[in-house]
């Protein structure tokens, strides 16, 4: 099994309620990456800049992410974000973005990357993860993500991305957003008629719900004792989630698989959230996740 990412590598300047950082390592193919590395071979594609340096290729190297097509572009600047959150941490107001080598960005797949089993679009211009799409021919279970930006101003190039792909990360107020229906369940069955057979809602502190034609499944968020910085959370989730069905093969995913790749995405995102950046994914372990994943169980366990 093996699962590739095309998506923003970037630099990330962020302001929290418990703390501010600068320029540390984000983008929402790092955080994918990190999350889904502890279930499955992860190469990501995407462009930076000669500020990025052996520092932050190392950080990826030693996490065991393949990093032979991420294109660095001498003369030109890594993807900048900048942004702060007040005490509502579901909210992030961006306060400048920088997209440099991001503006230009034509994804380059090789033979390994289009041959993966699993293919992840992150948010970039719906025409290009058309085009990623179609290269990627062997991948037997695609998903996208994407934003408010591309509902607004290319819905319609958007919405032919959707129907090509086997699963679509949206959150909630994207779901709705996109289909027109304030009613989340009624919103979800339309993206389903549209194509993909999978739709999830992410929703923040308050978990996340998926829907497909059968089923119906909502899980809570980890409830934590401290929350610094939620930038790539719902990136981590993404991981989590798609990296655990990579690892069990796409034929094999029934009600409860899917109910665990849930777990799974909720636990990533929920060390995510804990320290700024990618800092507490970054020096995560296995034995951790399970633990937590044991955690999360007996808090989503009713015995009544």
């Amino acid at each position: 099994m093996a699962l590739t990412a095309v998506g923003s590598i970037a630099f990330d300047s962020v302001r929290t309620p418990f703390g501010a950082r600068e320029r540390m390592l984000g983008g929402s193919a790092v955080h994918f990456a990190l999350a889904a590395r502890f279930f499955t071979d992860v190469r990501i594609i995407g462009p930076v800049g000669e500020d990025f340096g052996d520092a932050e290729f190392g950080l990826l190297d030693e996490a065991g992410i393949e990093t032979a097509e991420i294109e660095r572009i001498d003369g030109a600047k890594t993807f900048f974000w900048a942004g702060h959150y007040e005490h509502d941490m579901n909210l992030a107001h961006t306060d400048q973005t920088e997209l440099n080598v991001f503006a230009d960005f034509e994804p380059k797949l090789t033979e390994q990357a289009r041959a993966a089993s699993t293919l992840f679009l992150g948010n970039i211009q719906p025409d290009l993860q058309r085009r990623v799409r179609g290269e990627a021919d062997a991948a037997r279970f695609v998903a996208l993500d994407s934003m408010n930006l591309w509902i607004e101003i290319a819905r319609e190039s958007l919405l032919a991305a959707i129907a090509e792909v086997d699963c679509v990360l949206l959150n909630d107020a994207e779901v709705r957003m996109l289909t027109g229906h304030p009613n989340l369940v009624k919103a979800a069955a339309k993206l389903i008629e549209a194509g993909p057979s999978i739709v999830v809602a992410k929703r923040g502190e308050y978990g996340a719900a998926l829907f497909t034609a059968e089923d119906r499944i909502a899980i809570p968020a980890m409830l934590l004792d401290e929350v610094r910085d939620p930038t790539g959370a719902g990136d981590s989730f993404a991981g989590g989630f798609l990296g655990y069905l990579d690892s069990i093969g796409s034929d094999s995913i029934s009600s409860r698989e899917l109910k665990r790749a849930m777990a799974y995405g909720s636990v990533l995102a929920s060390f995510n959230v804990e320290d700024f950046g990618t800092d507490r994914v970054a020096r995560l372990t296995r034995p951790a996740i399970e633990e937590r994943l044991a955690e999360f169980r007996a808090l989503t366990h009713f015995g009544g």
